[in-house]
């Protein structure tokens, strides 16, 4: 299946704002994805997919961060390096392009929202910037999840391939995740 796009004008982290059509999609296993720009080397995208499972379930597994390997096949590596009220996250990815392999880390600060909201901030690593928040909602007898993410990586790439790539790739990611999540239901 291919995305199917959301007008510019969705806000993110609503309730499924989108015509009868689109979340038909949704509740088919379609992909909804929204990019806009960021920054001039950067880009930002929000995806939401239906999960046909419990919001809690969704939970349990999506906290468990090193298993984000499973969901992002570019993470190579995901761990808690500090637990508490607010956690730290290592991560490490690695991404091929055209002519080069770019190896990414970076330190998050997680501040979790039980059951309804992650926020990851960038503490430290490869990019100049990075905030991705992840929101489940009850839909229907599943979960709503939404991902947003706007990133500005240290390599200059200009705007337009980092929101392409995004664009495609995130879709992609989601499934994969969905996959993970679903499994064994």
């Amino acid at each position: 299946m291919s995305a199917s796009f959301i007008s510019d004008s969705v806000p993110t982290g609503s309730d499924m704002p989108w015509s009868q059509d689109q979340q038909r999609l949704l509740m088919q296993g379609e992909i909804l994805v929204q990019t806009r720009s960021h920054t001039a080397w950067g880009g930002a995208v929000t995806a939401w997919m239906y999960l046909p499972l419990v919001r809690s379930q969704v939970w349990q597994q999506i906290t468990d961060y090193p298993r984000w390997v499973q969901f992002f096949p570019d993470v190579t590596k995901s761990e808690v390096v500090q637990r508490g009220e607010v956690k730290r996250l290592y991560q490490a990815a690695q991404k091929a392009f055209f002519f080069f392999t770019a190896q990414v880390e970076i330190y998050l600060h997680v501040a979790e929202e039980l059951g309804q909201h992650i926020q990851f901030r960038l503490e430290k690593g490869s990019f100049h910037d990075f905030t991705a928040s992840l929101e489940l909602k009850d839909c229907a007898n599943g979960t709503l999840l939404s991902y947003a993410v706007q990133a500005t990586p240290t390599i200059p790439i200009p705007s337009i391939f980092i929101q392409q790539a995004m664009n495609f790739e995130l879709p992609a990611n989601m499934r994969k995740m969905r996959q993970v999540l679903c499994k064994g239901q």
